[in-house]
């Protein structure tokens, strides 16, 4: 079986850190995005297609120093091609039922489950379904009680909502499904997926987390999510005695100097915090220092950047 993984995007609303670092590599918790996307594939998975366009040289070094149980493909866009352009770019690669993923979601999404909620319902393919609050920056998706889709709404108003499930960026598709996808930019969600309805779209509802990294508050609010999960990490760091963290968070091989830290830091190796710093809810990239004194909250410091002493940074990024 293959996945389909659309990372072809240049994440602007992520820069400038995405000036330097592609987003499917952009960390989380000490590992890529898009990793996380392929650690949590089913057995039956054995190839992995990497739709790329923008710094498509880093993804191909990344991937070539990296062991994997499966095949990484690296397909690129000549130009980007919305989702639907970028799985029609895959089909000579697409010959059986496939998992496509938005490279930016993270989620506990159940794949296996996914795949054989699929498989016993026939159709021709099905969309992972989140519940929401406030629809009205998403897609709508109404089913009836079998779970067919029936209708879609594009960023429906709250009054005229029908229905608080959205499209979670997580689908399972029949090979058919690329004969009713055009050429060039093409959009699954606006475009491909209304004109299916009469092929038999179903949608598979779950729960836990769901997050579309896409923004630095959705990329640190992923970050709280699985620290939340998983709990306090440290590994080969420096402490100094008068050091006090605040849990969950998530350290490796950082330096830190009687500082406070926590809760929601993530500190990558060769990071340093000075004395008197205080940082919380934040993402410490590889190399980076916070001066002594310097005030550190809900934001992503990126690789070798420097938080002078005595600076406040707030719900920025800095590289």
């Amino acid at each position: 079986m293959k996945a389909a993984i659309l990372a072809g995007g240049f994440g602007t609303r992520l820069r400038p850190l995405t000036d330097r670092i592609p987003k499917p590599l952009v960390p989380l918790l000490g590992k890529p995005l898009v990793t996380h996307i392929i650690d949590s594939l089913p057995p039956q998975v054995d190839t992995v297609l990497l739709a790329v366009n923008y710094m498509r040289d880093a993804l191909d070094r990344y991937f070539s120093d990296l062991d994997l149980r499966l095949e990484v493909i690296l397909v690129e866009e000549k130009r980007p091609l919305g989702t639907g352009g970028a799985i029609k770019n895959l089909s000579h690669h697409l010959d059986d039922t496939f998992i496509a993923f938005n490279g930016d979601i993270i989620s506990s999404i159940d794949l296996g489950e996914l795949v054989r909620f699929h498989e016993s319902k026939g159709g021709i393919g099905t969309l992972s379904l989140w519940r929401v609050d406030d629809p009205s920056a998403f897609g709508v998706v109404n089913l009836d009680d079998s779970g067919r889709i029936t209708r879609f709404q594009e960023k429906p108003s709250p009054a005229d909502a029908r229905s608080d499930l959205i499209n979670a960026g997580v689908y399972v598709f029949e090979p058919e499904i690329l004969d009713h996808v055009g050429e060039g930019q093409v959009s699954m969600e606006r475009e491909v997926f209304p004109r299916m309805l009469q092929e038999g779209l179903y949608g598979y509802r779950f729960q836990g987390h769901w997050v579309d990294c896409g923004t630095r508050e959705n990329l640190l609010l992923a970050q709280r999510t699985l620290l939340e999960r998983e709990g306090e990490t440290m590994e080969a760091c420096q402490l100094t005695k008068g050091t006090h963290l605040i849990a969950p968070n998530h350290l490796r091989g950082a330096r830190l100097e009687d500082c406070s830290l926590g809760p929601y830091v993530s500190a990558d190796p060769g990071v340093e915090v000075r004395p008197g710093a205080v940082v919380s809810n934040t993402l410490l990239l590889p190399g980076c220092r916070v001066g002594r004194d310097a005030r550190v909250s809900d934001s992503i410091i990126g690789p070798s950047a420097v938080v002078e002493e005595g600076m406040s940074v707030r719900g920025q990024i800095l590289i």
